[in-house]
């Protein structure tokens, strides 16, 4: 497996609107925090040891890879919450949160059990991870320096939800009550503080949307002016004359 390496994606009828994924992100997450974390949020369908094995693939087998074990880790505070009542838990509690700090402290990625995360996640380049999303979706990539949490201490509930397939550059920051529609790629030390669409390639501080990657509706709107701008179009004569 490499970084470009991707799974099939399904094709969805309609794009939703920017304005319509913050309310709708605004929805899960006004007044409460949506994840509180008294539940196991592993994916449903598969046992906690075939996900082990999966995620297991998903790093190329290779057991010492740092995003494998902070998964792993991950997964096990989920399955914890299974064990009722709560006194026969605290000494799984007490590993996990033994593990979770070394992970966080020695190994720079610091993903806490009550994100709700996918499968077949892919942490590559570990190092100044902090991913306090609601939840990350199946087969979404992020790479070292990565930030995903609040905006502001006042709205400590809000955070983004990264849904299926996407890309997320080195240094990227994702903040506040957000939503990354599927199959997007964010760009390196982008800061997207507000939703996207699915498709979405986005770059920039703020963050926009810069195009509309291959397969979808050519007629949503870029921020790219018609044929590229001047700068596009001169190169494109270039290697056609070539």
């Amino acid at each position: 497996m490499s970084e470009s390496s991707s799974h099939p994606s399904e094709r969805p009828g309609q794009e939703e609107s920017p304005d319509s994924l913050t309310r709708h992100a605004a929805t899960q997450t006004a007044g409460e925090n949506p994840t509180p974390g008294d539940r196991n949020q592993n994916p449903p369908g598969i046992s906690f040891w075939h996900l082990i094995a999966e995620d297991f693939r998903t790093y190329d087998r290779k057991l010492f890879e740092p995003g494998f074990w902070a998964v792993a880790i991950h997964r096990f505070g989920n399955l914890r919450m299974d064990i009722r009542p709560r006194l026969l838990r605290l000494p799984f509690s007490l590993l996990y949160r033994l593990l979770h700090a070394c992970m966080s402290g020695f190994v720079g990625i610091n993903l806490e059990y009550s994100v709700k995360l996918g499968r077949r996640v892919r942490l590559w380049h570990h190092g100044g991870m902090f991913l306090g999303a609601i939840s990350i979706g199946n087969d979404v990539t992020i790479r070292h320096n990565t930030t995903m949490g609040v905006l502001n201490q006042d709205e400590k509930w809000k955070k983004p939800i990264i849904e299926d397939r996407v890309d997320i550059g080195t240094g990227a920051c994702i903040l506040g009550d957000v939503k990354v529609g599927h199959d997007s790629v964010i760009g390196a030390n982008s800061v997207v503080v507000r939703s996207f669409p699915p498709y979405s390639t986005l770059f920039g501080v703020p963050a926009r949307r810069v195009n509309v990657k291959p397969g979808t509706d050519t007629g949503a709107r870029t921020d790219r002016p018609p044929g590229g701008g001047p700068v596009f179009r001169s190169l494109s004569s270039r290697i056609a004359w070539i």
